[in-house]
C-alpha cells in the first residue's frame, strides 16, 4: 500500500508538506498542492479514513437534501449542481450521502438521519423550504448551505434572479417587444425574486403589462406549460414573447404553438430560463445559471463552515447570462 512518505520521497518534499496538500491547507503553494496529489493518485494512494476520522473528529462526509418531487435527477439544472457540488467535496477528499427520511427501513426525521450518519455538513440543493424538518435541519447545531434559498443561520449560495429575469426584458425590449408576457413557476423563494424583478424592469421601461400575461404555472411541467401558453394566445391582444419558466416546460409551449399552426419566431417570440443543453440543441434563446459554480461554491463554503465553525453564515450571489438562441424575433427590423 502506498503511504505518506512513498509520496514525499517522489515528490522530494517531506512528509508534512504532502499531509498538508492532501488536506488542503493554505500555507503551501498551489502548484506544490497540485503536484502532490497528482503524484498520489498516479501511485494509487488512497486515505486511510476511518484513521484520519479519529484523528480530525470528522467523518469526511457530507449530507445532501435533494428533495424533489416534481422531477428530482432528471431535472438537468439541480443534477448538474449536485455533480459540480461531488466534484468539488471530492476534490477535498469528502465523500456525499443522500439525506431521506429513512433508517434500516423505518421511518425518520432528516436531523436524526444526519445525526445517525455522523454527518460534517449538509447542502440543501433543493426541497421544499416550508417543510418543518428542513426547519429543523436549519436551526440545528450542524452546518447548512442552502441553494436558492435564505434559510436564518445557514449560508445560502444563490443564483441572480434578479439580474435574470431584468436581463431578460431588457433584452426582448431591445428586441422591439413591448408585449411581454411571462409564466412564472410555482410559489417559492426564487418564483418571488423572479416576478418581482419582471415587474420591475418593465415599470422601468414604461411597459404597461396587463395582469393576464402574468400567469402562474409549474416548473418542469410540459402539459402545464402549454396550457398556460394556450391561455396566452387565446387572449384579446395575445403577447409578442412569452417567457417560460425554465427550458424543459418551454417544450409545452412549443407544441402549443405548432398546433395552432403558429411558428417561433415568426409569429411569437420565446425565451426559457436555465440554459440546458436541450436548450442548447434547441437553439432556444434562454437565461444560462452558473450551475457549475453555484455547486463548486455551496461545497467550498460548507467545508469552511465545517473548518470555522465561529464563521457568521455568508449569502453568495452567483450571475448567469443571456444565451441568444433562435426563438426571438427581431420586430425593430
Amino acid at each position: 500500500m502506498v503511504s505518506i512518505k512513498d509520496i514525499a520521497k517522489e515528490c522530494s518534499v517531506s512528509v508534512a508538506t504532502v499531509s498538508k496538500a492532501l488536506n488542503d491547507h493554505h500555507d503551501i503553494s498551489d502548484a506544490t498542492k497540485e503536484k502532490i496529489r497528482k503524484t498520489a493518485k498516479k501511485m494509487g494512494y488512497t486515505t486511510n479514513v476511518s484513521a484520519r476520522a479519529l484523528k480530525t473528529n470528522k467523518t469526511y462526509n457530507l449530507g445532501v437534501l435533494f428533495a424533489d418531487d416534481r422531477a428530482g435527477l432528471s431535472h438537468e439544472y439541480f443534477s448538474m449542481i449536485l455533480e459540480s457540488f461531488q466534484r468539488e467535496a471530492e476534490k477535498h477528499g469528502y465523500d456525499i450521502t443522500f439525506i431521506n427520511h429513512a433508517i434500516a427501513g423505518k421511518k425518520t426525521t432528516y436531523l436524526k438521519h444526519v445525526e445517525y450518519r455522523n454527518l460534517d455538513g449538509i447542502a440543501i440543493i433543493t426541497a421544499d423550504f416550508r417543510d418543518p424538518e428542513i426547519l429543523e435541519l436549519a436551526r440545528s447545531k450542524h452546518p447548512v448551505v442552502a441553494i436558492d434559498y435564505v434559510l436564518e443561520n445557514c449560508a445560502a449560495v444563490l443564483s441572480d434572479n434578479n439580474r435574470g429575469l431584468e436581463e431578460i426584458v431588457h433584452y426582448l425590449y431591445k428586441m422591439g417587444h413591448r408585449k411581454i408576457a411571462f409564466i412564472y413557476g410555482s410559489p417559492t423563494f426564487v418564483t418571488k425574486e423572479r416576478i418581482g424583478s419582471f415587474r420591475g424592469a418593465c415599470m422601468r421601461l414604461g411597459l404597461n403589462i396587463p395582469e393576464e400575461y402574468i400567469v402562474e404555472g409549474n416548473y418542469h411541467d410540459i402539459e402545464d406549460c402549454g396550457k398556460k401558453t394556450a391561455q396566452l394566445l387565446d387572449l384579446r391582444e395575445p403577447p409578442t414573447a412569452i417567457i417560460f419558466p425554465d427550458d424543459y416546460s418551454f417544450i409545452g409551449g412549443q407544441e402549443e404553438i405548432s398546433k395552432r399552426g403558429l411558428s417561433i419566431p415568426n409569429d411569437i417570440s420565446a425565451v426559457g430560463y436555465d440554459g440546458i443543453n436541450m436548450a442548447k440543441i434547441m437553439c432556444l434563446t434562454t437565461y444560462e445559471q452558473n450551475t457549475r459554480e453555484l455547486g463548486q461554491l455551496a461545497a467550498r463554503k460548507l467545508l469552511q463552515l465545517i473548518n470555522e465553525p465561529d464563521l457568521p453564515p455568508e449569502r453568495v450571489i452567483v450571475s448567469g447570462k443571456m444565451v441568444e438562441g433562435r426563438t426571438v424575433r427581431n420586430l425593430n427590423e
